[in-house]
């Protein structure tokens, strides 16, 4: 059993992938978030319309997504998929680094599931005389979600979007299946250079953890500003 020591894994090269996977990590990160913050909102628009075939897509769409784990859909975008496209579209993904591309489709299309019903949710808190207000106004259904509606279901949606934004985060790490050199496969090839396991997985855990409390004491800060009534 030998003694332990993190200067291995903190210094030299090894903290340069460190610093890289993290990089790596964080634009994945929000690379996600903005897509499936986008989808969702246009899955919510679907859903709350008047067309039965959009209204049957959506939730259709949401018990696939939130009923197939996602690494098996992080494995089908990158193994499935690119089967489907044309040649020049496969070329194009591989030119422009294919892992990182598929593994934010797998997961922002998966978690527009989980945000889609947060939103779904804050939605239902707004009372049909905004809706008519915005009817008063000559506003049609996309300008009265736009102006009134949305604005108001977002701000009702925003504790479970925080969770569904960790969870988000943190299931990043499941693109290192497919070979994206985020901060939990820079910590494998660590561990791989050094056999120091404890050590790599250690600070690997506690980056992992540090940003997470940084998400939440975000969260709590906004609510607290926002949500809770002035005195």
């Amino acid at each position: 059993m030998h003694a332990l020591d993190f200067s291995v894994v903190l210094t030299g090269d090894h903290l340069d992938w460190l610093i890289s996977g993290l990089i790596l990590t964080i634009e994945l990160a929000v690379a996600c978030w903005l897509l499936a913050f986008f989808t969702a909102v246009v899955l919510l628009l679907l859903r709350n319309s008047n067309f039965k075939p959009a209204q049957w897509f959506v939730a259709t769409y949401v018990e696939v997504h939130q009923n197939i784990p996602l690494l098996v859909q992080v494995l089908f975008w990158y193994f499935a998929v690119p089967e489907l496209l044309p040649e020049a579209a496969r070329m194009w993904l591989n030119e422009r680094n294919s892992e990182f591309l598929l593994a934010m489709f797998a997961i922002s299309f998966c978690m527009a599931a989980y945000m889609s019903e947060a939103l779904r949710s804050g939605l239902r808190a707004i009372p049909p005389t905004q809706y008519e207000a915005g009817r008063v106004l000559g506003f049609g259904y996309l300008r009265t979600m736009r102006y009134i509606v949305m604005p108001q279901a977002i701000k009702y949606a925003i504790p479970p979007l925080i969770n569904y934004s960790l969870l988000l985060f943190k299931n990043t790490s499941i693109a290192m299946a497919i070979g994206v050199h985020d901060l939990t496969y820079q910590g494998r090839q660590i561990e791989s250079d050094t056999f120091r396991t404890f050590e790599t997985f250690a600070v690997i855990t506690g980056i992992y953890l540090a940003i997470s409390f940084l998400i939440m004491a975000a969260g709590a800060l906004y609510e607290r500003r926002q949500l809770l009534p002035k005195r």
